[in-house]
Parts: C-alpha cells; sequence; structure tokens
C-alpha cells in the first residue's frame, strides 16, 4: 500500500479541515504548503504534525518529485490555473469547489488532467455524508420507487459573520450564489436524480438587508430542471437568509417520498401512513468545513489511487455534470437561453 506525500496550495481555514482530514487518512501525509504569505515551516510541522515544507513559488512545490498529490484549497477564481499546472507537473489532484468559475476554465482543466493521466478528487463531499448516503440507499432500495420530482435547497447566510464574507461578495473571486455555497446542494439533486439533464429555467433576486448590499451577483436563486428520463427537479441557493443553516430535501416518487429525515414507502409493509418514519442520520446542520466529511471522501480517493482507478463519486467527470449544469442555471438567471 502506497503512502501519498501531499501539497497544499493556500493556507487558510479550508485548507487547515484538509490538512487535518488528509492526515488522518490510512494513505496519506501533508508534507508541503504553498502559500502567498512567507509561513515557517517549523511552526507549520509543529502545528499539524510531521515534516511540513512551505512554499511562496508553486512551480518550486510542483517540481518536487517525492509530492504525489496536490490539494487546491485556494480562492476559487485560482482553482483552474493551479489545477493544469499541477496536473502538468504530474500530480493527482484534490480540487475544491468549484473548479473554475467558467465552463471554459472546467473544460480546461478536463483537457489537462486526461492529457496527463492523473486522478482527481472534487470536493462535493457531501456526497460522502451520513444523510446522503442513507438517502442514496433508500433510492437505491426502490423504496421511493420512480422519483418524477424531487427538490434540493440550500439555506445559509453567508454574511459579515462568516469568514468567506470578505472576498464572496466580489463576483470575479465567487462567481454567483450557486459556484459560492449552493452547489452543494445541485450536486444532491444530481445524485438523487440523475446527471442527465435536458434544460434548465432559473431566476434570481438580491436581499435588502444591509450585510448583503455589497454582493455584486443576486445572493438567492431558484432553477427548475428538467431531467431527460421526464422527471422534474428544484434546487433554491440562498446565501442571504437569517435563519439557522438548512439543507432542505423533498422527493416524490411512485412508492413514496422523502422529507430531510423522514420517509414513507408503500414497499415497507406496516408503516403508519398517516405518519413519517424518521431516518437515524446525522444531519447535514452546518457549512463550517471542520463539519465537512472530507476524511471519508479523501480515504477513497487514496484507496482508489492505490488500485490506479478513479474514484466513485465525486471524481472530476462526475463533479463536471453539476458544473454544467449551474453554469447553464447562471445563464438563464441573466436572461440567457440554457440548454
Amino acid at each position: 500500500m502506497k503512502k501519498y506525500n501531499v501539497g497544499i496550495i493556500g493556507y487558510s481555514w479550508v485548507s487547515g479541515a484538509h490538512i487535518d482530514a488528509i492526515n488522518k487518512t490510512s494513505f496519506a501525509q501533508v508534507t508541503a504548503i504553498c502559500s502567498s504569505r512567507v509561513l515557517n515551516s517549523v511552526e507549520v510541522s509543529e502545528k499539524h504534525g510531521g515534516t511540513i515544507e512551505c512554499y511562496t513559488d508553486l512551480a518550486q512545490m510542483l517540481a518536487d518529485p517525492n509530492l504525489h498529490v496536490v490539494s487546491i484549497c485556494s480562492y476559487p477564481a485560482e482553482h483552474a490555473k493551479q489545477a493544469i499546472m499541477a496536473a502538468k507537473a504530474g500530480k493527482h489532484l484534490i480540487i475544491e469547489k468549484p473548479i473554475a468559475l467558467t465552463w471554459e476554465e472546467c473544460l480546461a482543466v478536463e483537457k489537462a488532467v486526461k492529457e496527463a493521466g492523473v486522478f482527481s478528487c472534487v470536493c462535493f463531499e457531501c456526497r460522502f455524508s451520513s444523510q446522503l448516503l442513507e438517502i442514496k440507499k433508500i433510492i437505491d432500495q426502490g423504496l421511493l420507487g420512480k422519483i418524477h420530482y424531487g427538490e434540493v435547497d440550500y439555506f445559509h447566510g453567508v454574511g459579515p459573520w462568516y469568514g468567506q464574507y470578505r472576498w464572496n461578495t466580489i463576483k470575479a473571486a465567487a462567481g454567483s450564489s450557486l459556484l459560492s455555497a449552493g452547489c452543494h446542494a445541485m450536486d444532491a439533486l444530481l445524485l438523487c436524480m440523475g446527471s442527465e439533464f435536458e434544460s434548465v429555467s432559473s431566476f434570481a433576486s438580491y436581499s435588502e438587508n444591509k450585510d448583503f448590499k455589497p454582493y455584486e451577483y443576486p445572493t438567492s436563486s431558484v432553477s427548475i430542471i428538467k431531467f431527460k428520463n421526464g422527471a422534474v427537479g428544484k434546487t433554491a441557493s440562498v446565501i442571504d437568509c437569517l435563519q439557522p443553516y438548512y439543507f432542505h430535501f423533498h422527493l416524490v416518487g411512485s412508492e413514496g417520498t422523502l422529507l430531510d429525515n423522514k420517509y414513507y414507502s408503500t414497499k415497507v409493509p406496516g408503516l403508519d401512513k398517516n405518519n413519517w418514519t424518521e431516518i437515524p442520520m446525522k444531519m447535514l446542520d452546518s457549512g463550517d468545513v471542520s463539519d465537512h466529511p472530507y476524511q471519508a471522501q479523501f480515504e477513497v480517493f487514496f484507496d482508489a489511487l492505490n488500485q490506479g482507478k478513479e474514484m466513485p463519486l465525486t471524481s472530476l467527470s462526475d463533479a463536471l455534470q453539476t458544473h454544467k449544469l449551474i453554469f447553464a442555471a447562471d445563464k438563464s438567471a441573466e436572461g440567457k437561453e440554457a440548454k
């Protein structure tokens, strides 16, 4: 079993979660960090364990032949350029969402990865949460029958009280409500409904609250998706709400319905049709990266690397399907045709 040396690009909030999760896996250790800030290697090594070399020059870090994997935790606008550089250097990739802020950049990353023959993992880590794993199990067991309607919505107020806010308000840095945060809900909808969509129609709006006034793009959006199998789905991405974090699920099928952590199914004898049956699972109830299931996702990624194959669920090819829908939805919200 190979042990992988991992280099981190960026040293902030999300990178801390990546470092801790990577170091806790069975297969990898963070051995390098590249940051625009000058870091003290001794202090960083003592904080995270092991020996970590610190760089300010990405090309220099990528030139290390003992570095096998790069985890990109920088600002979203930098993801595509850094992913392409790392792929060309022969490094496998962990890419924090989003892959890039344009569809053209996403395709450029895909091209570089294919040409380099490296493997990839995109951080739609919610697919590895207890909630999503249990929901997918219920779907795969046929307890809901054929799903014809689904909605997955993301409600999380990203205001001045939240670290991401300082750059999340800038369109060139974050892109849109969906790209900056609601992408997790759109990705979960595709996991439940299937990735093949036919068309999408979206609308967006702004909040009048002073805390959200600095945003350069609409902070709430709702998208209606027509899937190729005839089903219809909806995703709301609301980052200007004043409420507790809420990741909403409502799936309606030919044999039952799922609502958040409850369900009803004609396939389960004895269920009270007048009451929901609760599903024992940990809910997605926080936007804090320290609560996200990165370790579970990275375990699967490194295990797949050891087997010389793409990881399931969140490889680059999986994530590109979600990004394709997100960019189509954002174009629709701007009044442009999206297919």
